[in-house]
């Protein structure tokens, strides 16, 4: 009964498929069994979580209370099962296609999900920077991967997101820093007896629910092994920075190809190609890049790179 539309509406096609062909897997009978559930008539009706309006004097903060509450009146997916299949590769508009599907489904999530669902229903708050974070850690012998949306208003820094720890998810935008957010969860890992590892963080998404454009997951990687604690919290401050000089040069994210030319955060960026995909290790101190080769380096100065 998990994957049973709350709203009574027909699941599309693609989404049953894949229902049925886990439930096949572990239990023979299981198509059947489902059919059967969804065609009794004297089931309980499960309570349906509205998606959130408000008005115009709603802040935003009450605004990211209420989409939070949302987030969490959908569940957390326990059961094995992807219900909605997210391609990071995917250009925002497809995600916000698929967001729309999920608030008409109304079926259990799980964090990247979330995630882009905090996304969707933010998109018209134009005074509301959001961007991804993502989390790797271990514990007894075996890593763990965990996502949010990073949201700033105002200066103050916060969260959206689902996890099985309520610590782990919201959290309220009050923190002055980016680096006092990112510590925080690092504080709520260490109470779950995780260690965290690395930390990736993307750039702003743009608000325009039809851009072509992909979101950036993973401008920062920052691994924890190769860092001093006053070096890490340098990195996180500079990423910080480099999002504040990216919304400042305009009303939003850019699109990807002026992100490429034009993206003031690392000097080196102008060199490269615009469809080459930002240095990633620009400014990584954990070594990982290599330095660049001048030898290998082609003459660019009589060529005019056009897009």
């Amino acid at each position: 009964p998990f994957f049973v539309n709350r709203g009574g509406l027909p699941v599309d096609e693609p989404t049953w498929e894949r229902m049925w062909r886990h439930v096949g897997r572990i239990h023979p009978e299981g198509e059947r069994v489902a059919q059967r559930i969804r065609g009794a008539a004297d089931l309980p009706k499960i309570p349906i979580p509205s998606v959130p309006a408000f008005q115009p004097s709603t802040s935003i903060p009450e605004r990211l209370e209420a989409i939070q509450r949302y987030i969490r009146e959908l569940q957390y997916n326990h059961t094995g099962t992807q219900f909605f299949e997210i391609k990071k590769s995917r250009p925002l508009t497809g995600l916000m296609d698929l967001a729309k599907e999920m608030t008409k489904e109304a079926l259990p999530i799980k964090c990247l999900e979330a995630v882009i669902l905090g996304i969707y229903l933010t998109n018209n708050m134009t005074t509301l920077d959001r961007f991804p974070i993502s989390f790797k850690t271990h514990f007894s012998g075996n890593y763990f991967r965990h996502i949010v949306l990073g949201v700033n208003f105002g200066g103050r820094y916060g969260a959206l997101g689902i996890s099985r720890r309520e610590e782990l998810m919201y959290k309220a935008p009050v923190f002055r820093t980016l680096s006092e957010l990112i510590f925080d969860f690092e504080k709520a890992y260490h109470r779950c007896w995780h260690t965290l590892k690395k930390v990736k963080l993307g750039h702003c998404v743009s608000h325009d629910p039809h851009s072509v454009e992909q979101i950036e997951w993973k401008h920062s990687i920052l691994d924890l092994d190769k860092l001093t604690r006053e070096d890490f919290r340098k990195e996180l401050e500079r990423h910080a920075r480099d999002m504040r000089l990216k919304i400042g040069k305009g009303t939003g994210p850019p699109s990807p190809t002026k992100d490429r030319k034009k993206d003031v955060s690392s000097p080196q960026r102008g060199q490269a190609s615009p469809h080459r995909r930002n240095s990633r290790g620009d400014r990584r101190p954990s070594g990982e890049k290599k330095p660049a080769d001048s030898k290998a380096m082609p003459d660019l100065n009589g060529y005019q790179i056009r897009v």
